[in-house]
């Protein structure tokens, strides 16, 4: 029996080369790692949003809640148990907010990141994976619409929409999964967009009429059957709806579990769907 020959161990073969490439490759999500990248994006554009984060939310419950709502006076029974106006809108408008912002950090942003500054084929130059980047991406989205929800509920406060002490905290709480489930669609929506045309198909047709029509400024039973049951199949609806219960301090429990499953499953096909165009994308 003849000693193996020292040359031939050393020799890489692509059996060996993808066998070690597998034992180095990390387990766990490496989206963390992303952390101070976001965090130094932020720290550029923070002063360009807290403006608007501050004002926006003051703005829109003066003149939705108060002042025209000063005109309104109908039956809470037809207010879906609000009180008054201003304490029926004032959890939409909230809601509203949660997704407008979720558009907007979402859309253009993951625009620029995969087709403009390339920032994610920067990313994958490294040892992050597609879904790491993914991941990462929509953690910063969801951390600033957290900070837009507090921001907004603590405005909402001394106007007394809340109906137990409660409510605040639920409130926020209630805006993560409709946070997340919009963040991942336009996410997954965006990665699949090979160019800006589709951006404002995006906005018009998405974006605007779920504002309008979605139960933030009336309740949907106003609306035609037809166009009442296609509010109620929205993502803001759920939002609204959800929101609005717990707000008033009247929260049926079936519904309130039918409305987080419902945004729950549109989070995770969104992020499902995301992480597989992204990585279409990187091998085209």
């Amino acid at each position: 029996m003849t000693d193996p020959d020292p040359l031939v161990e050393h020799v890489e073969t692509p059996d060996r080369a993808a066998t070690r490439a597998a034992e180095d490759a990390p387990t766990g999500s490496l989206a963390p790692r992303l952390l101070d990248y976001w965090l130094i994006v932020h720290r550029r554009t923070w002063r360009g949003t807290v403006l608007s984060s501050l004002l926006s939310p003051l703005l829109y419950v003066v003149a939705m809640g108060v002042v025209l709502g000063g005109f309104i006076e109908d039956d809470p029974a037809r207010l879906e148990g609000a009180a008054s106006y201003l304490a029926f809108v004032a959890p939409g408008l909230l809601s509203a907010q949660v997704m407008i912002t979720a558009f907007g950090e979402m859309a253009w942003p993951v625009m620029g990141a995969v087709k403009w500054a390339r920032t994610y084929e920067a990313m994958l130059a490294s040892p992050l994976r597609v879904r790491d980047v993914v991941h990462g991406h929509l953690a910063f989205a969801l951390s600033r619409i957290v900070l837009v929800s507090v921001v907004f509920t603590a405005v909402l406060v001394p106007f007394g929409v809340f109906a137990t002490w409660w409510a605040p905290f639920a409130i926020i709480a209630a805006q993560v999964p409709l946070g997340l489930a919009f963040c991942a669609a336009v996410h997954a929506y965006t990665l699949t967009m090979l160019s800006e045309s589709g951006m404002m198909l995006l906005f018009r047709v998405g974006m605007l009429p779920m504002f309008l029509f979605s139960g933030a400024f009336f309740p949907v039973a106003n609306l035609p059957t037809v166009l009442e049951w296609l509010a109620r199949v929205t993502p803001l609806w759920h939002g609204v709806d959800l929101t609005r219960m717990l707000a008033i301090g009247e929260v049926d429990v079936g519904l309130a579990f039918l409305h987080l499953s419902y945004l729950c499953a549109m989070a995770a096909a969104g992020v499902w769907i995301a992480t597989r165009a992204l990585e279409r994308r990187m091998r085209t």
